[in-house]
C-alpha cells in the first residue's frame, strides 16, 4: 500500500515509516511547499496522510487510486468532503491523539501572555531590562484567582480544566449543552465572555462557529481580558481582534492558528506587542506523532483487509 505523508518527516518519523514497510505500508513524505513533487507522488497513492495543506477537489483529482484521506489530527475543514464522497474516498480523523499536546500548548500560551514572556525574552536578548520590573508590577499576572472560560468542552478542555483549577483558577465553560461530568460551571457563550479573564477557544470551524469571536463578542469580554486560540483561525474575526488589541480593550492574545496559513510576515497582528504567536504547531510533539502514526497505520491495515475504519468522517 502506497501512502503519501504530506509534510516533511524528521528522523524519528522516518524511522517509524521504515518500520511500517514490514507491514506492507510504504510511506513517502513530501514537503507541503513542493507542489510539483506532490503531484508525482500522489499519482499512484492509495492513501493520503493529511496535515494542514488543503485537500481540494483539484488535489483529489490528481490521485486516481486514492482510497483514504487520513487526517493527522482532528479538524477536517481543510478537506473537500463533497469531492471525497463523489469519488467514494473514505475520510478519517484521529480524535484524542493530539489532545495532550494541544492542552499543554494552550496552558503555555496562557502563561506566556500573562507573564509577558515575549517581552522578557526580547529585553533579555537585547540588554534592555533596566526599568522593566516597573511595568511588570502592573502588567504581569498569575492564573491563580482568575476566571478562565473554555469555549467548547471536548478532549482538550477536559484535560485543561483540572490543571487550571489545581492552579487556583475558577473555570467556566460553554458548549451546546451542559455536561454532567464537566469540571467547571456551565455558562452561555455571552455569559462566559462577560465573566472570563481568559477566554480559550476549543471548537471546530463550522458554519456556526465561523467568526464567533467577532466585534460583538469582543465587546462583551471583560476589559483587559486575554484571548487564546488553539482551535481554528476562522473562529475569530481577526480584524476585530486586531482593533481590540491595538486599543488595549483586550490585554493580549495567544494565537496558534489563523484564518489564512501560513501567516504572512506583514500581517497586522504581528505588529502588535501584546500578541504571542506560534505557527499552528500546538499538536506537534514526538508523542503525538507516535500516537498518530499508530492510528494511521491501523487504518491502512483495515483498509487493506476491508474492515471498518477507525474514526470515519466520510
Amino acid at each position: 500500500m502506497k501512502v503519501v505523508y504530506h509534510s516533511t518527516a524528521g528522523r524519528g518519523v522516518q524511522s517509524r515509516f521504515a518500520f511500517l514497510e514490514e507491514q506492507g505500508i510504504f510511506v513517502t513524505s513530501c514537503a507541503e511547499f513542493d507542489r510539483d513533487r506532490f503531484k508525482v507522488v500522489l499519482a499512484d497513492a492509495d492513501v493520503l496522510w493529511h496535515l494542514l495543506e488543503p485537500v481540494t477537489a483539484d488535489v483529489i483529482a490528481l490521485a486516481p487510486r486514492l482510497q483514504l484521506i487520513q487526517k493527522i489530527g482532528v479538524g477536517v475543514n481543510t478537506i473537500d468532503l463533497d469531492a471525497a464522497r463523489q469519488r467514494n474516498i473514505a475520510v478519517c480523523n484521529m480524535p484524542g491523539t493530539n489532545s495532550q499536546a494541544v492542552a499543554e500548548m494552550t496552558l503555555l500560551l496562557m502563561l506566556t501572555t500573562l507573564r509577558r514572556v515575549n517581552h522578557l525574552d526580547q529585553a533579555t536578548r537585547t540588554g534592555k531590562t533596566q526599568g522593566l520590573t516597573v511595568d511588570l508590577q502592573d502588567e504581569s499576572g498569575e492564573i491563580c484567582g482568575r476566571t478562565i472560560g473554555l469555549v467548547g468542552y471536548g478532549a482538550v478542555p477536559r484535560l485543561l480544566a483540572p490543571v487550571l483549577k489545581a492552579m487556583g483558577a475558577s473555570v467556566v465553560y460553554t458548549c451546546p449543552e451542559a455536561k454532567a461530568d464537566a469540571l467547571g460551571e456551565y455558562r452561555s457563550f455571552a455569559e462566559l465572555l462577560a465573566v472570563s479573564d481568559i477566554v480559550s477557544l476549543h471548537v471546530p470551524l463550522t458554519g456556526n462557529t465561523d467568526k464567533m469571536v467577532n466585534e460583538v463578542a469582543i465587546k462583551r469580554m471583560k476589559p483587559g481580558a486575554i484571548l487564546i486560540n488553539t482551535s481554528r483561525g476562522g473562529v475569530v474575526d481577526e480584524e476585530a481582534l486586531r482593533r481590540a488589541l491595538g486599543e488595549r480593550r483586550l490585554a493580549a492574545a495567544g494565537l496558534d492558528v489563523f484564518a489564512s496559513e501560513p501567516l504572512e510576515p506583514d500581517d497586522p497582528l504581528l505588529s502588535l506587542d501584546n500578541v504571542v504567536v506560534t505557527p499552528h504547531v500546538a499538536y506537534l510533539t514526538a508523542e503525538t506523532m507516535v500516537r498518530s502514526i499508530r492510528v494511521a497505520a491501523e487504518n491502512c491495515r483495515r483498509l487493506a483487509s476491508n474492515e471498518e475504519l477507525l474514526h470515519r468522517v466520510v
